[in-house]
């Protein structure tokens, strides 16, 4: 592996795999920095994510469950006031 060389103007030069291994290892440590700072550098991060995706998912469920339950007691509802109107205004309750 040659060293880079510096050119008059600042610039580096370096050879294309040289460059890319350094590429490579920044982004490497990167990522290992960004996975502390989230908490997640004990090697159970991929574990700890799938779980938070499945407790998100639970939680979508859970409220679709419940507007979907509150459309069915709404509509019930109505439904069951319209059928007491009708039974009242046919008087099938025995009224006069």
């Amino acid at each position: 592996m040659a060293p880079a060389k510096e050119k008059e103007n600042g610039m580096v030069v370096m050879p294309k795999d040289e460059f890319e291994s350094l590429l490579n290892n920044a982004a490497e440590r990167g990522a290992e920095r960004v996975l502390a700072h989230l908490g997640l550098e004990n090697g159970h991060a991929a574990r700890d994510i799938r779980e938070l995706r499945d407790l998100l998912e639970a939680w979508r469920d859970a409220r679709r469950t419940a507007w979907q339950t509150v459309i069915k007691v709404a509509t019930t509802g109505i439904l069951a006031t319209l059928l007491l109107g009708a039974a009242i205004k046919l008087k099938l309750f025995g009224g006069q």
